[in-house]
């Protein structure tokens, strides 16, 4: 049997781990006490026995004793341990190369609107701004059926769904709950890479012995998540991090599937290639034009043809198909870029128009780079028409940068080549191939800053100290003296590369922001 879709079974508690002491145990490591199943684990349970990897500073996450002092006695009382060391260590070649969880909150901004007010559930709800011009951030199951979906104008979602309930987003109380949810994620692993506020890998590799199988993994994580926040989560489990993504993706809301890892190459060849992460709009039409329509149809493709059509993302497209993919779950993620973007009230078409728009972006990413000590070796902009046309163009910079006005420059020229599509209802601006700034770039601190670096540092407290735009440019002001009218701004990270697409367009979701 390929996979295994399962639905959501009553809640059980996630795991919660207690230190015991070395002497509790044989010599084979560190050893780790469940409060909830009563069951010792090894250092295997964090991927493989490399819990040198996890420093003193994570292995303290784990140490609940003060909470709930489990002892030596406790744990040396367990009449089965000695069985479930055995059994623990002598594992057959049976499981999986890697173990990897793919979990995405379902509608996560309309869920926590519906649990936070009573009112609004069983009701279509749109998360997005009031505006007729706004667009919708999540759309509630309840108005998915009407058509109604991120991305889309609200007047479009309001004209397919009159009785749907526009609540505006709150950004503040989302975090929160996603920093609940990632915490019950690191109940059961410490390797977890999130993706965005609603969407994490999880590496279970290791785990059979404390959760049981694949589906046993995800019905734990499932109920975990629904104890804590009270909201549904879907999981796919595969032995990739593509697979894993794919799982989750077919079966929402509340799902969950597991991947055999032996099918992997049997499950995928019936799906559209657009299910490949990384195959956009564009990426499908061309793979299309190469008789290439299924994932199948992509797998047993000559890769050396694939190489020549669509080169390096050609081959990398090949070994997805074929269910290889070498990505690991990381903790710590690079970001790829680093953007903000804004739907106007007003549509602009002018240079001038739009450079106000792209000088407050340049601004605000400047601001995020210099924050995290990043710099930035591009730039992309990004216009969306009154047609709803998305319009992309970028620039490398060197050297990098993380300056605003350095930034704004280079969009502003980028922008220049697009001014003919106008007029646009959107503006966005982004900051790619990022890299740490190293500490042999940084400036002396004996020596005198230049003069922008010091006016955006000067800036960036201000802002930091008494809020977001304390501090405006006298050229994004109107002549009235209010700030040209935008809808509220969306500011993104993104951890995909800039060379490949996302499988669709949910940038207001949460997801990457699929520019190219």
């Amino acid at each position: 049997m390929a996979s295994t879709v399962i639905r959501a079974s009553k809640p059980a508690h996630g795991a919660v781990w207690s230190t015991v002491p070395a002497a509790a145990f044989p010599p084979q490591g560190r050893w780790y006490w469940s409060r909830t199943t009563k069951e010792p684990l090894t250092d295997r349970m964090f991927s493989s026995g490399q819990v040198e990897d996890l420093g003193e500073k994570s292995r303290k996450r784990y140490n609940f004793k003060n909470f709930f002092g489990v002892s030596r006695n406790a744990a040396l009382a367990k009449t089965d341990i000695e069985q479930r060391l055995l059994n623990m260590n002598t594992a057959g070649d049976t499981r999986w190369p890697h173990i990897i969880a793919h979990a995405d909150m379902d509608a996560f901004y309309a869920s926590v609107e519906q649990l936070d007010n009573p009112e609004l559930r069983g009701k279509p709800v749109l998360v997005g701004p009031r505006s007729q011009r706004g667009v919708v951030l999540t759309a509630s199951y309840e108005a998915r059926p009407f058509g109604c979906g991120s991305a889309m104008s609200i007047a479009e979602a309001m004209r397919r769904c009159p009785h749907a309930v526009i609540v505006p987003p709150r950004f503040e109380r989302y975090t929160k709950v996603s920093a609940r949810i990632m915490r019950v994620f690191d109940n059961f692993s410490p390797r977890v890479e999130p993706l965005s506020l609603d969407e994490a890998f999880i590496d279970m590799s290791g785990a059979e012995d404390l959760f049981g199988p694949p589906a046993a993994m995800g019905r734990r994580i499932k109920d975990a998540v629904r104890e804590a926040t009270g909201l549904n989560v879907t999981i796919g489990l595969a032995s990739t991090k593509h697979v894993a993504k794919i799982a989750s993706a077919l079966h929402k809301p509340d799902g969950l599937t597991v991947v055999e890892h032996a099918e992997t190459r049997a499950w995928l060849a019936p799906l559209a290639v657009k299910r490949i992460w990384g195959v956009g709009p564009k990426m499908e039409a061309r793979l299309h034009a190469l008789g290439l329509k299924t994932i199948g149809d992509l797998a047993r493709s000559d890769p050396r043809t694939l190489a020549l059509q669509l080169g390096q993302h050609g081959t990398h497209l090949h070994d997805l198909a074929n269910g290889r993919d070498p990505q690991q779950v990381e903790s710590s993620r690079r970001e790829w870029s680093i953007g903000s973007e804004r739907t106007l009230e007003q549509d602009v078409s002018t240079p001038e128009q739009i450079e106000v728009h792209l000088r407050r972006a340049a601004d605000r990413v400047s601001a995020r780079l210099r924050n995290k000590r990043l710099h930035a070796r591009g730039v992309r902009v990004k216009l969306k028409t009154t047609s709803f046309q998305l319009h992309s163009r970028q620039a490398r910079l060197d050297p990098a940068t993380e300056l605003g006005e350095v930034l704004f420059r280079a969009s502003r020229n980028l922008a220049a080549q697009m001014i003919r599509f106008g007029p646009f209802r959107l503006v966005g601006l982004a900051a790619f191939d990022l890299a740490a700034v190293e500490a042999d770039t940084q400036l002396d601190l004996f020596a005198e800053p230049p003069r922008q670096n010091r006016l955006e540092t000067t800036l960036d407290k201000l802002n930091s100290r008494f809020g977001r735009d304390t501090l405006k440019r006298a050229r994004d002001l109107e002549r009235n003296g209010t700030v040209m009218g935008t809808a509220p701004t969306l500011d993104f990270r993104s951890s995909l590369p800039p060379d490949e697409e996302p499988a669709s367009d949910r940038s207001l979701e949460g997801e990457d922001p699929g520019w190219d």
